[in-house]
């Protein structure tokens, strides 16, 4: 009962704050309408967040290998939120990129302890995992409809509005904070091996991929989806709604069948669905584009909590580090090719800057097939 109560905790808290990695892109096309900004600079504003975290959060990571500090999940809850909340209102394109940055940080220093406390919790378990990774999926999934219903009637100027999850997220970090106490200062999971490096490596590599393809599609899918369908805000709502949903439901599934089978085969087979569904997203025109955006939410997040575990597995003396990577380097990489997409598309079409995009799978699919399961951890002492 424990186990599970420490689980649903963490997955309430990570939904809180990645509520606010979602509202990022869900505020572009508001940016693009209410301050005339350019596919590359509103893809600028999506880099601003991705990059401080990317560096930050490896960092975090370094931290939580030496120190608990289960403080930073309701002190950088109500970070991500005031950033979110101050970069709608800034008067300038230099402060919404301040201010967005500001919100990357505070995503970056969550993850890693999250995921640590988490993974402790879960003792083992790839389903726990799973949910854990669920409660961030659905706060992306939130992040467009909760922009959407505030942002839309009033504009910009009402992103303070936005801070409410994140004032909640940390009221609620109290009960977690003191059902881990027992456990802060130890290591419930000691594993005995040589860090992999190799296979680290060759995983980081696939992630990037993944990484690229995610953020792509996350900040360019509710612009195209009103182009391919001839919808207005709604219609590309929905489609950023079903790229953020279809990977909570991809994320539970993918933690089940890797109960069931090793997790390198589960990513394997991932990175194929995510092929042939990137494609259809790209040149199914009409409502269909729906059906093939949720598969492409399935396939990308179906290995999503098994990397972070595959990640820690690999460097097993350096588990916080491996989650800070695996969470944040690559996962905020693809906001590093943002601007390029959108300096694509404002010289041809966004469809043409979203084709390179379908590639990107089967790289992934033949970097991973490079990777063997590493072995499970070895418990030496009960978990608290």
């Amino acid at each position: 009962m424990r186990k599970s109560r420490s689980i649903a905790l963490l997955s309430v808290g990570h939904a809180c704050v990645d509520v606010y990695q979602g509202a990022v892109a869900a505020l572009v096309p508001f940016f693009i309408a209410e301050r005339s900004y350019t596919y590359a600079a509103a893809s600028g504003v999506v880099l601003a967040a991705s990059l401080l975290s990317s560096l930050a959060q490896p960092l975090f990571g370094a931290l939580t290998d030496r120190w608990a500090m289960p403080w930073l999940l309701p002190v950088s809850t109500v970070l991500a939120g005031i950033g979110i909340a101050l970069g709608g209102v800034s008067g300038s394109y230099a402060l919404t990129l301040v201010f967005v940055a500001i919100a990357g940080i505070g995503v970056a220093a969550y993850h890693p302890e999250s995921a640590r406390l988490a993974r402790q919790a879960s003792r083992g378990s790839h389903t726990a995992m799973g949910w854990f990774s669920l409660g961030g999926n659905l706060g992306f999934a939130c992040a467009p409809l909760m922009v959407t219903v505030v942002v839309a009637g009033g504009g910009l100027r009402l992103t303070p509005v936005l801070i409410i999850p994140a004032l909640v997220g940390a009221a609620l970090c109290v009960p977690v904070l003191r059902a881990l106490h027992a456990g802060s200062g130890s290591r419930a999971v000691a594993r005995a091996g040589e860090d992999d490096l190799r296979s680290f490596a060759v995983l980081l590599l696939a992630l990037m991929c993944r990484s690229v393809v995610f953020i792509g599609f996350s900040t360019f899918i509710s612009l195209y989806a009103r182009e391919r369908t001839g919808g207005g805000a709604a219609a590309g709502a929905v489609a950023l709604f079903l790229l953020y949903l279809g990977g909570a439901v991809g994320t539970v599934v993918g933690g089940r069948l890797a109960d069931r089978r090793d997790r390198v085969t589960v990513v394997r087979g991932s990175c194929l669905l995510t092929l042939l569904a990137a494609t259809g997203v790209v040149f199914v025109p009409g409502p269909a584009l729906y059906l093939f955006v949720a598969l492409t939410s399935a396939g990308l997040y179906i290995p999503f909590s098994l990397q972070v575990t595959l990640g820690q597995d690999y460097l097993p003396n350096h588990v916080g580090t491996a989650s800070g990577i695996t969470l944040g380097l690559t996962i905020s990489f693809g906001g590093l090719a943002s601007p390029l997409i959108g300096a694509l598309a404002d010289a041809t079409s966004l469809r043409t800057a979203l084709t390179p995009l379908i590639a990107l799978p089967a790289v992934a699919w033949l970097l991973v097939r490079l990777l063997a399961e590493p072995a499970a951890p070895r418990r030496t002492d009960p978990a608290p």
